[in-house]
């Protein structure tokens, strides 16, 4: 099954939270809120690589341009 590279998630013992959930290497899921990230995967290999810091703050930024994208076409149906 091939699946989007990131998904909106919530959860009812945290109603005032919305999280995304990126999907591809490196797995997380990222408090929108709060920008605060909880990695599935073991990185301590990673971290030491130079590009690291670049490439998680670019996934980041896209991360959240994909919540704002939807938020935007879910105003659009309203």
């Amino acid at each position: 099954m091939e699946l989007p590279k990131f998904l909106i998630a919530d959860n009812s013992d945290f109603p005032d939270k919305i999280f995304i959930l990126h999907t591809d290497y490196p797995r997380f899921l990222l408090d929108v809120e709060t920008d605060e990230v909880e990695w599935f995967e073991d990185l301590s290999d990673e971290e030491d690589a130079e590009d690291f810091d670049t490439e998680v703050a670019a996934l980041i930024e896209l991360a959240l341009d994909f919540y704002d994208k939807e938020m935007a076409e879910l105003e659009g149906d309203e």
